[in-house]
């Protein structure tokens, strides 16, 4: 799903949230596990366990990417 469209769903979500819906999401997206106050769990070889937002890997790696994307793209190319 592009950006844009993430950034829709988020709206809905917001729109039904405010409405009494709740919802579980499975997802790979920062975008979308950065809604306010989600609950976001980590499934690790450790467990089940609750992590903040900006501990994910997935903000993570997406805010290193974007942050020095030619610094990374020499570590993925690099031998």
């Amino acid at each position: 799903m592009s950006p844009q469209r993430q950034l829709a769903v988020l709206r809905r979500i917001h729109d039904l949230v405010e409405n009494n819906f709740q919802f579980i999401i499975a997802t790979h997206s920062p975008i979308l596990m950065a809604y306010p106050e989600a609950t976001i769990y980590s499934f690790s070889e450790k467990g089940i366990e609750k992590i903040d937002y900006e501990e994910t890997e997935h903000f993570l790696v997406t805010r290193n990417f974007l942050s020095n994307r030619k610094r990374m793209l020499n570590l993925l190319f690099t031998d």
